[in-house]
């Protein structure tokens, strides 16, 4: 009877490994991370050569109206844009490039091969997010310190902080490269999200990300409340030239208070789905629909790179009115370099046209060729 047990035990070992030995085969290659269907590939392409462009051509054009102007250059709170639009045009093509090569083309790269691109993609979003912040304590310095600014905030300063905060993006997001990694099985510690990522790296990028975040959001969301509360004080009995000044500047504040809100809104919608999805995988396993959600979540974190220029830089008048500047320069340049071309075109065409003369003189009348060219 033990025998029979025995054997029976055996049967089942041995059914249960050849039924679970195609699942481990399966997890120890990046397949287990291409999980989209032809349906789905084609929707994410779509968003990504829709997005990745137009936030390039929008981060490019602000890096250069800023780069062209004296004045802004030596201001803060462009100086951080400036990072944020270096940051978010890094994503455009890091992120669009590596995404669509592994989820559309399936490409399987050598370990180190994906894990760099992966950084350079960690780096664009890392650096991206640490700008938001730097301008949303730029512009909280400048509503609640507004008489020490200046003071407070330095161009050199402002620089320090862009430096250390770069250098600070790129040690943590080439970690998973220099050696914190895992191989590809699907077992704790690795990723169900990224190929070669440790469980433990991911939690701590995610709960950096999330501190980022939740300082963005205390930082807006005081200066709203100060917005608010001058437009409360503003709303009491006023005369005369105060009560201009007020209303003016309480629709200045209510403005604020609808450009911060939408802030706040846009980023809350576009990164807290993915790194909600970051938080998952580290506790618990995910489905392949879940990883497939995912996949349609962090094409949301390009789209505030798109988004990004459109609230922080083109809804700036100064900017703006540098933009045009800039445009009606270059058209100016364009005008005159086409007068320069035709001025010189037509010269050679007179040049040409005297010399065949000259000649034609020449051969009609050798003798009178000094008087010709006098009376000419």
């Amino acid at each position: 009877m033990e025998a029979e047990l025995e054997q029976d035990q055996e049967v089942t070992t041995a059914l249960y490994l050849n039924e679970s030995t195609p699942d481990a085969n399966l997890c120890n290659s990046l397949q287990c991370y291409m999980v989209l269907t032809p349906a789905e590939k084609k929707a994410i392409s779509t968003i990504c050569l829709l997005a990745g462009p137009v936030t390039f051509l929008e981060n490019i054009l602000v890096l250069l109206v800023i780069a062209s102007s004296t004045t802004l250059r030596r201001r803060p709170s462009y100086l951080f844009i400036s990072s944020l639009a270096l940051a978010d045009t890094f994503a455009s093509c890091f992120f669009t490039i590596s995404f669509l090569d592994f989820h559309l083309y399936s490409q399987s790269d050598d370990p180190n091969i994906y894990l760099f691109k992966l950084s350079g993609v960690t780096m664009a979003f890392t650096g991206s997010v640490g700008s938001l912040l730097l301008t949303a304590l730029d512009r909280y310095l400048c509503i609640y310190q507004a008489s020490n600014y200046k003071v407070l905030l330095t161009r050199t300063r402002a620089k320090l902080a862009i430096v250390l905060l770069w250098c600070v993006t790129i040690v943590i997001s080439f970690l998973p490269l220099m050696g914190w990694r895992c191989t590809t099985k699907i077992d704790p510690p690795c990723s169900h999200l990224f190929p070669y990522v440790d469980q433990h790296y991911l939690a701590f990028w995610t709960g950096l990300q999330l501190v980022v975040l939740f300082l963005i959001i205390v930082a807006y969301v005081l200066i709203l409340w100060k917005a608010n509360r001058h437009e409360t004080a503003m709303g009491g009995p006023q005369s005369g030239r105060q009560s201009v000044k007020g209303q003016a500047r309480m629709r200045m504040d209510i403005q604020l208070a609808h450009t911060f809100s939408l802030i706040l809104l846009i980023l809350a919608v576009c990164w807290l789905p993915v790194l909600s999805f970051m938080m998952v995988d580290v506790t618990v396993t995910l489905t392949k629909k879940q990883q497939r959600m995912f996949a349609f979540c962090s094409t949301l974190c390009l789209v505030n790179s798109c988004v990004n220029p459109l609230l922080y830089a083109l809804r700036c008048k100064e900017l703006r009115g540098e933009g045009r500047a800039l445009l009606a320069c270059c058209k100016a340049c364009r005008e005159r370099t086409l007068a320069n071309a035709q001025g010189q075109r037509n010269e050679n065409h007179s040049g040409i046209s005297k010399k065949s003369k000259d000649q034609a003189v020449s051969d009609s009348n050798p003798d009178t060729i000094s008087e010709s060219v006098d009376k000419q």
